[in-house]
């Protein structure tokens, strides 16, 4: 059951991640130069007041933390980081290989 709910959430981010490339692609050609929309912009215009929540509470922990790799991470395109996401969930979480010759009882 578990399994199956983050297969879910990487096939969700899979999609996410395929439709923010179609966005910068449509942007890109639109306006003729290379557009590519950061992770930190796009859950900027989603909702500012939760990334900001969670940037106070990350350098609650560690400023550290925040200015080298959260950032790092929210600088990269959202294409790029929602797919690895996605596919790292992908197969974490794939089903097990079946056994053969034994049975299950």
């Amino acid at each position: 059951m578990i399994r199956g709910f983050f297969r879910l959430i990487g096939l969700i981010l899979m999609v996410l991640a395929f439709l923010s490339l179609v966005y910068d692609g449509a942007r890109t050609i639109a306006d003729q130069t290379l557009r590519l929309t950061r992770l930190g912009e796009l859950w900027n215009d989603i909702n500012q007041a939760s990334q900001q929540a969670a940037q106070r509470a990350v350098e609650g922990v560690s400023p550290f933390l925040w200015n080298s790799i959260v950032k790092t991470v929210l600088n990269q395109p959202a294409w790029a980081v929602l797919g690895i996401l996605g596919i790292l969930l992908l197969l974490l979480f794939r089903p097990g290989k079946p056994l053969i010759g034994y049975s299950r009882h």
